[in-house]
């Protein structure tokens, strides 16, 4: 398994790049209401250690983060995927997988 680097702990406030745009704020703020659903997918997956479901919506995660502007969503979710599908290594997995719920669960509009 290849070497994988965590992205450090985010602070303070999540907010999409996008968030004041007047043609993609609602888009924005739809991504937003869906986030408690998307956690806790993440956090089931997490839970019952199924590593490819883990990576599939971490990789998902951080496409649609991206998209909607949340880049410390994007960078967070990069990571889980890296550690999932590269690592393996239990603790890296479990420091990726806090460091994003934790900066999912604080997205705002």
């Amino acid at each position: 398994m290849g070497t994988v680097e965590l992205r450090p702990a985010f602070e303070g406030r999540v907010v999409s790049d996008f968030a004041g745009d007047a043609d993609l704020g609602e888009l924005v703020e739809m991504y937003v209401d869906e986030m408690p659903q998307r956690v806790q997918s993440i956090i089931q997956a997490y839970e019952t250690q199924d590593w490819e479901l883990l990576g599939r919506l971490a990789h998902q995660t951080k496409g649609a983060a991206g998209s909607y502007g949340f880049h410390q969503i994007t960078a967070l979710a990069e990571s889980l995927e890296h550690a999932v599908r590269r690592s393996g290594d239990q603790a890296l997995i479990a420091t990726a997988f806090d460091r994003l719920v934790d900066v999912m669960k604080r997205a705002e509009v």
